[in-house]
């Protein structure tokens, strides 16, 4: 089985594995500390990475991974979308609603200029639609796991496209990009996918039965979204961990698109 591979937009620094490690891997992981053994894996697979030398990545997972690649903002960063705040001249709404809820106004001017639409500004929260269809808190817009004061990063600009030259460059089953999101009516963060390559993000089951014989009428599973959850869980926000490898996942392959778990307008009851 190749991998795949889940970008998460998030800044990390190590890696975190599910599964089977091969016998020289888990050989070395005894001999020292877990936090020790996935750093020196991070440490050989960033070399690996940089020379592309799959040979070495081989040696690093096992044949039947399904890896998790917790490195969103990592793309953001590799595609410079990372802004200095000190270039940025507020407007005067962003000026006006961060003096009301004390917000820095260059951080909600560039929340202001990643959107299409803005959905809701109250109680200091503003949801916006980004360029890309998706809605979330700021645009997308983070300051976490960023060094200094003055910068953010932004949502790569086409994460589709990001997710397939990962595809591509790897080699690997499928990619994922994903990022950190909240969700209406319901309190904690979820990571989702926001990039796609090589597998199909939602698994339509309509058509088929049920255990009970009933057919099935509107279930559809997101699957890309359930795999960027289950990377969140392997690794917290402040672990510094980039990578997760998940074995035994059995995935639909296609060209797939993140785009594709956006439900059309016509379809949404609360636009």
């Amino acid at each position: 089985m190749k991998h795949i591979w889940i970008a998460v937009l998030f800044v990390t620094g190590s890696v975190f594995v599910f599964g089977q490690a091969k016998p020289a891997m888990a050989k070395a992981a005894a001999k020292t500390s877990v936090a020790d053994a996935l750093k020196q894996m991070e440490r050989d697979w960033g070399q690996a990475s940089i020379k592309k030398d799959f040979e070495a990545v081989d040696k690093i997972l096992a044949e039947d991974w399904v890896g998790i690649d917790h490195q969103g903002k990592i793309v953001s960063k590799a595609e410079g979308a990372i802004v200095d705040l000190r270039t940025i001249e507020p407007s005067q709404l962003a000026r006006t609603w961060a003096a009301q809820f004390d917000k820095d106004p260059r951080v909600i001017e560039l929340v202001l200029r990643e959107s299409r639409r803005i959905i809701k500004m109250d109680r200091s929260v503003l949801i916006a639609e980004t360029r890309h269809g998706f809605v979330a808190a700021n645009a997308g817009i983070d300051q976490s796991n960023v060094p200094g004061e003055h910068f953010a990063t932004t949502l790569p600009i086409d994460p589709d496209a990001s997710a397939r030259r990962l595809h591509k460059a790897l080699g690997c089953g499928a990619v994922i990009v994903s990022d950190t999101f909240g969700r209406p009516w319901r309190e904690g963060l979820v990571n989702i996918a926001i990039g796609v390559s090589g597998l199909e993000p939602i698994d339509d089951l309509r058509g088929a039965c049920d255990r009970s014989g009933r057919p099935l009428q509107s279930t559809a599973l997101a699957v890309a979204d359930e795999l960027a959850a289950a990377a969140g869980l392997a690794m917290p926000k402040s672990a510094g961990i980039p990578v997760a490898l998940i074995t035994g996942f059995d995935w639909k392959r296609g060209d797939g698109s993140a785009l594709k778990l956006l439900r059309p307008p016509e379809k949404d009851l609360f636009r």
